[in-house]
C-alpha cells in the first residue's frame, strides 16, 4: 500500500510534469534562447512553464524562410498570441487574410482556423504566445468581445506624453482571460517608466529598441532588443531606460 507522504510525492510530480514549473521572473534573453533548425525555418525557445492563471503558456519564436509557410491551416484548443518581430508575415484567419509588418499583431481565439505564409523575399520573425486558463474556456466571452483579430502597427496611432508616447494595441477579454492589454512604451533617456509597483495582472515586457533594466523585487535585470521580461502577478517591478536616446517596448497584462 502507498503511504499518504508517498502518494503527494506522486501526486507533486505528475502535477508538475502535467503543467511545468512556474515561470520566473526575469528578463529572458533572446541570444540565449535554443534555436531549433528545420526545412522552412528556425524557431527559438524561450519559456514555458504555468502562471498564476494559465495552466500552461508557452513562448517561442519563429524565423520563417522567404515564400514558405510552417505548416498548413489548422486550429487549436489553446489561445495563441502573435507579435511580428522583423519582416512581413501574412495571416489568415477564418479564411480573412492580411500581410502584417513589424510590430503588428494577432490574437487566435481556440478552435479559429488560421495559418501564416511568408509571401516576401527575406526572412520574417515572430514571437508565439500559446496558453490555457486555469478556469474553463469561455468561449462565449471571446466573441462577445470580438473573436480573433489582426492590428497592423501603422494604423495605430502614437499619443506623446512627458516621458515619451504610448500607442495603445488592445485592452478586451478573450476566451482565456477576463482582461488582457496591450500597449507598446515610447520611454525618453534616464527615465523610468513610474515607481516600483503591483498588479494583479501578469505581465510581460518586450524590448523593440536599444535597452532598459528592469527592477524586479528590488533586483535589476538588464534587457535589449528582442528580450522578454515576465512580471508574475503582484510582483514589484519598474522599468528603466538605459540607452542613449529612446527605447520602445511592448507591455501586455492578462489575467
Amino acid at each position: 500500500m502507498v503511504s499518504r507522504a508517498t502518494f503527494f510525492v506522486l501526486f507533486s510530480l505528475s502535477a508538475q510534469l502535467a503543467f511545468g514549473q512556474s515561470i520566473d521572473s526575469k528578463t529572458y534573453v533572446w541570444a540565449d534562447a535554443p534555436v531549433t533548425k528545420r526545412e522552412v525555418s528556425e524557431q527559438r525557445t524561450i519559456l514555458e512553464g504555468n502562471t498564476t492563471d494559465f495552466r500552461h503558456l508557452k513562448v517561442h519564436a519563429t524565423t520563417l524562410m522567404p515564400h514558405r509557410a510552417p505548416h498548413p491551416a489548422h486550429k487549436h484548443d489553446d489561445e495563441e498570441l502573435i507579435i511580428i518581430k522583423e519582416g512581413k508575415l501574412t495571416v489568415t484567419i477564418e479564411g480573412k487574410t492580411k500581410t502584417l509588418g513589424a510590430g503588428s499583431v494577432a490574437l487566435l481565439m481556440p478552435g479559429d482556423e488560421h495559418g501564416f505564409e511568408n509571401k516576401e523575399d527575406t526572412p520574417a520573425t515572430y514571437y508565439v504566445m500559446r496558453y490555457e486558463s486555469k478556469e474553463p474556456t469561455d468561449l462565449d466571452r471571446g466573441r462577445k468581445a470580438g473573436g480573433s483579430f489582426w492590428i497592423d502597427w501603422n494604423e495605430v496611432p502614437f499619443q506623446p506624453h512627458d516621458k515619451g508616447g504610448i500607442r495603445r494595441m488592445f485592452d478586451r477579454a478573450t476566451a482565456m482571460t477576463k482582461r488582457f492589454e496591450m500597449h507598446v512604451t515610447t520611454l525618453n533617456q534616464g527615465l523610468w517608466s513610474h515607481p516600483p509597483h503591483t498588479h494583479r495582472a501578469a505581465e510581460f515586457l518586450l524590448m523593440v529598441t536599444n535597452s532598459s533594466q528592469e527592477s524586479i523585487n528590488g533586483k535589476l535585470y538588464s534587457a535589449t532588443v528582442g528580450d522578454l521580461i515576465f512580471l508574475e502577478s503582484n510582483v514589484p517591478h519598474a522599468l528603466q531606460n538605459t540607452s542613449q536616446g529612446s527605447c520602445m517596448y511592448f507591455a501586455f497584462q492578462f489575467e
